[in-house]
């Protein structure tokens, strides 16, 4: 059976080394940081490995930075990410299973991107973030991200604990990190950069419009490597990375009766569909999916999801938000027109488990 599980560390533990790095009991430092008295993690939202190695002329500052490719989890989205890195779990234990998916209490689809406080965020996501941690031990914690995202639910259900300085555009980041690094204190910063996203999504990676918001992701992070002081170190990241998806690779998957028998909601991404049917019908609706979409997508119900390690381990209780059969895109997009028509026609899609999907940096540089 196709499975997800891997050796090596991923998303999930780039904020507990963080935590190690800073002395934080209960943390293990798998990325290697080092002992440190401050550190910075940027996370370039949207930024693959593949996508880095391959523009590297743009990014003089990321590609001279130390570092090797580590795994996103899967789904390979933002929430999900997000998820991970602050909470330090995959996403069977954090609960945050897609782009969007079906939250069992009340039946209706929850999508984290656009979340305010219902239902509450706490109640979505109960466990200890890395961020609340990090700040009990007495180590200064501040979230550097734009303010829009101040109170959001996905905020408050995975970046919790730490203290919001909100920043929108690069020198607003930098000004605020420096002025942390010049404290002296012990300090864990995090800044969020979702430009290089939004940019690939529209006009897709390696257009002109995406090379240049490459360019000033790496104007970003050499301003951050340079307000760094001795005894600091920063950690260069992402969430995910992105694959273009031409308008002659989508499938109308809601067109097509053949697909929509037996399925009462479709949520996910469209290259990462949950799909959530009536009962008894889960044999027949992957076999329906499996036959019409053939080598394009990956079929696979909620327990071979979970045996095959896709999630992680998967509490009991997070079970349901899974989809009972799940579609996961190879060379296409699963587009979903009565359910996220703008979203199922971006060119710049993520979600599933190619390599330019799954593998993104780990780049660390430390200050003695």
């Amino acid at each position: 059976m196709t499975t997800y599980i891997a050796a090596g560390p991923s998303l999930a533990d780039v904020g507990t080394s963080a935590a190690a790095a800073l002395g934080v009991p209960g943390f293990t430092d798998r990325l290697g940081i080092g002992p440190c008295r401050q550190v910075v993690v940027c996370l370039i939202d949207g930024l693959g490995w593949q996508s880095l190695a391959d523009h590297g002329a743009y990014a003089p500052r990321l590609s001279a930075m130390a570092g090797a490719p580590i795994r996103a989890v899967f789904p390979t989205t933002t929430p999900v990410g997000l998820g991970s890195l602050g909470t330090g779990l995959l996403p069977g234990a954090h609960g945050l299973v897609g782009a969007s998916f079906r939250y069992p209490e009340t039946g209706e689809v929850l999508t984290p991107l656009h979340w305010g406080g219902d239902p509450v965020p706490v109640a979505v996501q109960p466990e200890t973030t890395v961020f609340e941690r990090v700040a009990r031990a007495g180590i200064r914690m501040t979230s550097v991200s734009p303010a829009a995202y101040r109170d959001s639910g996905l905020t408050r259900a995975v970046l919790r604990g730490a203290d919001y300085a909100p920043a929108d555009d690069i020198d607003a980041r930098v000004v605020a990190a420096a002025e942390l690094l010049k404290l002296g204190e012990p300090s864990y910063t995090y800044v969020y950069w979702p430009e290089l996203d939004r940019v690939g999504h529209e006009f897709g990676v390696d257009s002109a419009a995406w090379r240049a918001a490459l360019v000033r992701a790496d104007t970003l992070v050499g301003r951050l490597l340079d307000a760094l002081v001795p005894g600091s170190a920063m950690v260069v990241t992402a969430d995910h990375g992105m694959v273009d998806c031409p308008a002659d690779a989508r499938i109308a998957v809601d067109d097509d009766a053949r697909l929509m028998a037996g399925v009462e909601q479709i949520a996910g991404e469209p290259r990462a569909r949950h799909l959530y049917v009536r009962d008894g019908a889960t044999s027949d609706v992957q076999a329906a999916w499996q036959s019409v979409l053939g080598e394009r997508a990956l079929v696979l119900t909620r327990a071979e999801l979970v045996d095959g390690g896709y999630f992680g381990a998967v509490d009991d209780a997070l079970l349901e938000r899974i989809g009972d059969v799940m579609a996961i895109a190879r060379g296409s997009t699963l587009l979903a027109s009565r359910f996220d028509a703008t979203v199922s026609r971006l060119l710049g899609q993520h979600g599933g488990l190619t390599s330019a999907e799954v593998d993104i940096p780990a780049l660390v540089q430390q200050v003695g």
